[in-house]
């Protein structure tokens, strides 16, 4: 057992000895005369013999417990077995996000719920947080066993976000650091990010002088937008509108969707019978999943193939894999970051403070030339955008993307902070409230990006504490961190310097959050907005 406390070590306690000793003599003594069948009596005495065996069982393993599980499970909620997991399998974390916060205030940092067949750990506390992904992250590096319909998106946890830790994920993960996310491969996308970044900015004129109410809704432009650059990244080439398209709505249908599958998980051969429309319908998002980007995978397979002169004999991906690990890395880089480009323009069109200081930083950065200003921020720039980087920052503490990172889970018995954390139990952390915690935050629920002026040091993989934790932690940190704040800090500030974003008359910002695939704007952003240079 791996004792994980924050505060002291474990003091090592001595086992007290147990015994137990139990005899059992009958004697059963039958008239010689007795006309009763002798079998009868050697039934009573087999029934009774078998009777006691199971009480001195369950007693000794009553006695073993007591004497050997010292340390408590942490506290919760009462688990009724099968009604509880049923109740809450059928739940969205959106459902459940109540629930665990009035857990979290009645009995602390560390709770657990039956949430299917195994136990879920939440945790809410960010030292504690620090104290297990960092300090501690081999022993919660490993993702539990997926449900039934995780295990069909994901091929069978052939993927970077659900693989078992261990030669399958370092595998995968370090072919994408290699080949998509090394800084010498960003730099060689800096081309076709211009160009995106030119097409949303046509594409934003063209809206805004085409509306007649003098607002438009921005999002439906920035997905477009992310879709166009990662589906080049995947895919290495530019495909047409049709089929951005087409791409954005299967990805989008299956991650809205895929919540209502969760009953499926429940004795899955038995509600695939009783809930078969369901079920097909299920599949048939697959279905849509693989004809939209099979040919693409295809092609690109076969433009690769042709450039190796001896290709190494191992084992190839299948295309269901291939299908899996393309649909992983679309998701992972165009809801997720969309989401958080319009929370955070939101931001900046709410607070038109934060919107001057942040141009009038580009400006002195920019500066201008013969021509007059310059019309594109590049990357080069953004490292002397400090205010920018602290913009970008506060919108991601103040509206993450999820409430939850992935799960985490362990190979052995763990007492975490005093608590018995079982083998093959999940971890999870409660980021969203780590992101609020008035210990940590200075008016927590205010956006102020100038509170990342003042730590210097803050990073947000949190090596030496955490505070926030937008991308995860420790050995399962999301691989896409660096990627993620480089968009986001090149269209902001793009955006920002290349239009004026206003607030349309009337009307006004409405930062309600409603969970989706991704915690999106209830009511999606609708702005003014008019050339600047």
């Amino acid at each position: 057992m791996v004792y994980i406390n924050p505060h002291h070590p474990p003091s090592k306690k001595k086992k007290k000895p147990s015994s137990s000793s139990c005899f059992v003599s009958h004697t059963y003594s039958s008239p010689q005369k007795s006309k009763v069948a002798p079998n009868i009596y050697v039934n009573i005495e087999t029934w009774f013999i078998v009777l006691v065996t199971l009480c001195i069982i369950f007693l000794i393993r009553a006695m073993l417990s007591f004497f050997t599980t010292t340390v408590p499970l942490p506290p919760g909620p009462l688990h009724i077995p099968i009604i509880t997991n049923f109740q809450l399998l059928q739940k969205s974390i959106s459902q459940l996000e109540p629930f665990l916060k009035t857990l979290h205030a009645k009995h602390g940092p560390i709770i657990i719920v039956h949430i299917g067949s195994q136990p879920s750990i939440f945790i809410n506390d960010h030292a504690l947080a620090h104290h297990v992904l960092v300090q501690n992250s081999a022993i919660i590096s490993d993702r539990p066993t997926a449900l039934p319909t995780s295990k069909m998106l994901s091929s069978n946890q052939h993927n970077i976000n659900t693989a078992f830790y261990g030669p399958t994920w370092r595998t995968l993960r370090r072919n994408l650091a290699f080949e998509m996310l090394h800084p010498s491969k960003l730099k060689s996308f800096s081309e076709i990010q211009k160009w995106v970044l030119r097409t949303l900015i046509n594409r934003l004129k063209t809206a805004s002088e085409s509306e007649p109410t003098d607002s438009i809704k921005v999002m439906p432009h920035f997905k477009y937008a992310m879709f166009s650059l990662l589906v080049f990244m995947c895919f290495g080439e530019r495909v047409n509108d049709e089929k951005i398209s087409d791409i954005e709505r299967v990805q989008r249908k299956i991650m809205l969707n895929f919540g209502r599958f969760n009953k499926l998980n429940f004795w899955p051969k038995v509600t695939r019978i009783l809930s078969r429309n369901q079920w097909e319908e299920f599949l048939k998002l697959l279905k849509d999943q693989e004809d939209v980007l099979l040919p693409l995978i295809r092609a690109r397979k076969q433009v690769k193939e042709s450039k190796l002169n001896n290709p190494e004999e191992k084992r190839k991906l299948s295309e269901n894999e291939m299908v899996n690990l393309c649909s992983e890395f679309l998701n992972g880089g165009t809801d997720t970051t969309s989401t958080s480009l319009e929370w955070i323009m939101a931001n900046v069109v709410k607070y038109p403070e934060v919107k001057g200081r942040l141009v009038e930083e580009i400006r002195e950065v920019m500066g201008g030339d013969e021509n007059g200003e310059k019309e594109e921020v590049k990357e080069e720039d953004l490292q002397k955008l400090w205010y920018l980087k602290c913009v970008v920052l506060e919108g991601l503490r103040r509206h993450p993307s999820g409430k939850f990172p992935l799960p985490h889970a362990v190979k052995e018995d763990v007492v975490l902070d005093g608590y018995l954390v079982p083998k093959n139990g999940t971890v999870n952390f409660f980021l969203a409230e780590m992101a609020l915690d008035r210990r940590v935050w200075e008016d927590p629920l205010e956006f102020k990006p100038e509170r990342f002026l003042k730590d210097e040091t803050f990073v947000i993989p949190g090596s030496k504490e955490i505070k926030m934790m937008p991308f995860g932690a420790g050995r399962r940190i999301c691989p896409g961190l660096n990627l993620a704040l480089l968009h986001l800090e090149y269209f902001v500030a793009n955006l920002v310097w290349n239009f004026d974003w206003k607030v349309p008359e009337g009307g006004h910002v409405d930062l309600t959050e409603i969970q989706e695939f991704t915690m999106v704007m209830k009511n999606p952003v609708q702005v003014h907005i008019s050339p600047r240079i």
